[in-house]
């Protein structure tokens, strides 16, 4: 009995605690509940909140009500806390297993279980409550820290934008300021543009502003804040603002830049009036002018005035000696330049005031019309005369650029400035010798090769534009800068003094210079003669004296141009006059008339005369200091290839030059030659150092080294083109054949049945036929002669060739056998003089 109260009085004990634990867990649970949901909805209401504003004022209150509502949840939170803590007590009381035992159906629960599953409901309850309100906590700080940033970003934007606003004000103030560009003077253009730069400079603050305001909205974006309607009304307008006025400064300079360029000092804008209507100037990006033809839709560099002179300057091709061609066109530029009027003084004070004291600075097109521009200025002033100053400055430049500047590149060398103006300025042609010179030479008043190759170089470029170049030794000069280095054998530079000796000998290369200041001095001369052939009385000119026949003068016209009487032919030699002839000059050519009476024609061809000094290319060196521009020795076609080879190899043979032994003529030139239409020259040798049969045999071993191969592709060439001409010969005589009965047709066409009398339309047609046959016949029998013609000269061509390459073979030999002579027969061998006659005028 008594065990039986016992039990009693534990399940009633248990009872008793069962129903304690249930009155304080479903305290605790109610609590929790209650903070579940109570976190619920302040994690709704927050998600509710709406998005953070674009402007200041927006920010400020939802700062302030997002304030009150952290007040609201951080109120809460001791609750919540100890709420949390008594949960954390109540599990570390009644502690329960993780994994839950599933029940059967029907079977009562222990009060044990149901301690536990009471349990496991609290740490559940306990887990969402402290999950929400972390994660409450959590998002109230994020949005605070937002809106703290959006408030910080905003007001920084308003305060810039208040200060652009400014700044753009102010700017647009001295924009309104600006004068129109008509109406400035043209001496300020530059201190506008000046100007205006700085200004541009100075609103680089505006510009960083700008882009700082603009990267600020940009992050508020990316952060999902976007302006209100009256901020992005406002950046907008500030934007707007700064790309126009940015349009209207880049405008004005542009403005500016242009009316400078056009009107200021270094504008071309003068130049236009050079031109008129249909014809335009225009000017390239590189400031060289071009020439615009509105009627005929074409364009092209050369000026429209200095078209027709080119044309009229064909006119001259009909004079037979090139010298004398190439300083008649030269004349003529000149004049049409107004060149025959400046003073090398006046060129030399503008050189200096143009600051052209260094001959290879490269100048620009601005610089050349800045020179030509004050030249023509003082030449109005010194000579008191009314020059048109823009076409002068125009042609004199399209002149220059055509000389030294063909491809429009719009460079040109200062030496190529001061070249072509002292060529054909005023002065006497030893004082343009001497400051030619003195361009070139050094410190010490000397100069070496390369210097005085630059100098020729440029002064070839002269007779090179009217395409005479050919005449006067071609585009290389190095054969010219040897022949001047002779005056003074040995040195490495040469003084002015040689320079004015080799001149004064009138050199292939530079005959055109001298004999252009005789041409120049020979237009204002009358001689009180009659013209031998036009019976021009008195000469006008040139006056030319035949030294073999008395009382035979002939005019420049009838001279140059071979002009001749009828069944009559002009007999050598001849003098020049460019001067009135005095007494004594005709006592001097009565004498040398009656002596040359008494020598034949075979005493002339024996002692000829050279009316200039030749100079001959041989074995040109490969390493030449000319300018990269000066083309190398060019052969236009297949005979001046093989003139050139004949000339090397007939050098190779004959001895070399004394200076002391050639014959020149100064001022009165004489021309002694047995063919009126050309000058019959007798080339030297290049200057050898020796004659030793050794030095010649190691000379033409290196000839044959690099010419043999050469020699032998060119005769298989002419070969072959031979073959070609004589297959097209045989083909148009053929055809020419065929042809000759086409004038029997007509005869028969004008006088027959079939006439056009006769009325038949068909005789009509036969006839048309038969004009244009014949008409194709005349062609035909002109281009067989020209064919013939051509072959004839190329077998002269090869015949020659084969020749000289026998007398090489014929030269080894006896090179060979000098070779075996004793040492004391070196030095004494036999010199081989072949004479290698060089036409050098068409």
């Amino acid at each position: 009995m008594n065990l039986c109260v016992c039990v009693c009085v534990c399940l009633c004990g248990d009872r008793v605690r069962l129903e304690a634990f249930s009155d304080n867990s479903g305290k605790l649970q109610l609590s929790l509940q209650e903070i579940i949901e109570w976190l619920t909805a302040k994690d709704e209401e927050l998600s509710e909140q709406l998005p953070i504003g674009g402007d200041v004022g927006a920010v400020q209150h939802q700062r302030e009500f997002h304030q009150v509502f952290m007040e609201d949840v951080k109120s809460r939170g001791p609750f919540i806390y100890s709420v949390l803590e008594s949960a954390q007590a109540f599990l570390a009381q009644h502690p329960f297993q993780e994994p839950e035992e599933t029940l059967n159906d029907g079977k009562e629960v222990s009060p044990r279980r149901r301690i536990l599953n009471v349990s496991r409901s609290v740490w559940k309850q306990a887990n969402v409550a402290s999950d929400l309100w972390e994660k409450l906590t959590a998002r109230c700080v994020d949005r605070h820290r937002h809106m703290e940033r959006t408030l910080e970003r905003l007001l920084q934007i308003q305060a810039a934008m208040e200060e652009l606003a400014v700044a753009l004000e102010q700017a647009e103030g001295v924009r309104d300021a600006w004068e129109p560009v008509g109406d400035l003077f043209i001496d300020s253009l530059q201190d506008h543009i000046d100007a205006t730069k700085l200004f541009k400079e100075e609103l680089t603050q505006v510009k960083e502003g700008m882009k700082h305001i603009n990267d600020l909205a940009h992050q508020l974006a990316i952060s999902d804040v976007h302006l209100s309607m009256e901020n992005a009304r406002a950046l907008e307008h500030l934007n707007s603002r700064w790309k126009v006025l940015q349009g209207s400064i880049e405008e004005r300079l542009k403005q500016l830049q242009d009316a400078h360029r056009d009107f200021g000092p270094g504008s071309q804008h003068f130049l236009s009036s050079s031109v008129q209507i249909p014809w335009e100037r225009a000017i390239s990006p590189n400031k060289v002018p071009y020439y615009i033809n509105h009627q005929a839709q074409t364009t092209c560099w050369d000026h429209p005035k200095m078209t027709e002179l080119y044309q009229a300057l064909a006119d001259l091709n009909n004079i037979k000696f090139s010298a004398y061609r190439t300083a008649m066109k030269l004349r003529r530029v000149q004049k049409a330049l107004r060149l025959d009027l400046v003073a090398l003084s006046s060129l030399v004070e503008v050189f200096r005031e143009q600051e052209l004291q260094q001959g290879e600075h490269v100048m620009d097109v601005v610089e050349v019309i800045h020179g030509l521009t004050a030249l023509y200025e003082r030449l109005e002033e010194e000579r008191s005369i009314l020059v048109n100053i823009p076409l002068c400055v125009d042609m004199c430049l399209n002149w220059l650029l055509n000389v030294y500047d063909s491809a429009r590149n719009g460079k040109m060398r200062v030496l190529s400035f001061k070249m072509g103006l002292v060529s054909l300025c005023n002065a006497d042609v030893q004082e343009k010798y001497r400051y030619l010179f003195r361009q070139v030479s050094g410190p010490g008043g000397l100069t070496d090769q390369r210097h005085l190759s630059l100098l020729l170089h440029e002064a070839i470029q002269i007779p090179r534009q009217l395409g005479e170049v050919a005449a006067f030794g071609g585009s290389n000069v190095e054969p010219s800068v040897r022949s001047c280095f002779r005056m003074a054998p040995g040195k490495p530079a040469i003084e002015v003094s040689h320079f004015l000796e080799w001149m004064t000998l009138e050199p292939q290369s530079m005959v055109w210079l001298p004999v252009l200041h005789r041409v120049t001095a020979a237009e204002s001369t009358k001689h009180q003669a009659k013209c031998y052939v036009c019976k021009q009385c008195p000469i006008k000119g040139f006056r030319y004296r035949s030294l073999k026949q008395f009382n035979v003068d002939i005019c420049q016209t009838c001279f140059l141009t071979g002009r001749t009487t009828k069944g009559k032919k002009l007999h050598y030699p001849i003098m020049e006059y460019y001067t009135p002839t005095t007494s004594g000059e005709k006592m001097r050519d009565f004498a040398k008339t009656l002596k040359n009476k008494f020598r034949s024609k075979q005493y002339f061809t024996k002692h000829p005369q050279r009316g200039y000094l030749p100079v001959q290319s041989v074995l040109e060196a490969e390493s030449s200091e000319t300018p990269c521009s000066s083309p190398k020795l060019p052969h236009a076609d297949t005979h001046s290839r093989i003139e050139h080879y004949a000339s090397r190899y007939v050098a190779h043979c004959a001895p070399p030059p004394s200076l002391h032994t050639l014959n020149y003529l100064f001022h009165f030139s004489s021309f002694p030659t047995s063919d009126e239409d050309q000058y019959l020259l007798r080339h030297s040798s290049p200057a050898l150092d020796h004659d030793s049969p050794c030095g010649q045999h190691m000379l033409l071993a290196h000839l044959e080294h690099q010419d043999k191969e050469q020699l032998q592709r060119t005769l298989a060439r002419l070969e072959n083109e031979n073959r070609v001409l004589q297959g097209e010969y045989r083909r148009l005589k053929w055809k020419h054949e065929e042809a000759a009965s086409v004038p029997m047709l007509t005869e028969a066409g004008e006088g027959g049945p079939g006439s056009p009398t006769a009325g038949g339309q068909q005789d009509e047609e036969l006839l048309a036929e038969a004009r244009v046959l014949r008409q194709h016949k005349t062609r035909l029998e002109t281009r067989m002669q020209i064919l013939e013609d051509h072959n004839k000269q190329l077998e002269s061509q090869l015949r020659r060739l084969r020749e000289l390459l026998l007398q090489v073979r014929l030269c080894d030999d006896g090179m060979m056998e000098c070779d075996g002579q004793s040492s004391e027969s070196r030095g004494f061998g036999s010199r081989h003089v072949l004479s290698a006659h060089v036409w050098v005028d068409e």
